[in-house]
């Protein structure tokens, strides 16, 4: 069916992994934005689909740095 419109299977191949990739990767940046407040990192990832570059750009330079200091649920006296 595909070969009857004359688009190669390999074509619809690299589609799916494509929506699969992109897939992961928005819904990793959705969450990400989400649980650090930025509602507009969240918006830009919903709304544009970039094939997974945006949420990425996001998780590498723009999420807020995680500080290196352990919480261990002790209070100091």
């Amino acid at each position: 069916m595909i070969e009857e419109l004359g688009i190669p299977v390999w074509i619809l191949v690299l589609l799916i992994v494509l929506i699969i990739w992109e897939t992961i990767w928005k819904g990793i940046g959705l969450w990400k934005s989400g649980r650090n407040n930025q509602i507009a990192w969240f918006v830009y990832i919903l709304i544009f689909n970039t094939a997974g570059i945006l949420p990425i750009i996001y998780i590498l330079f723009f999420q807020p740095k995680k500080s290196n200091k352990k919480k261990t649920g002790r209070r100091k006296k």
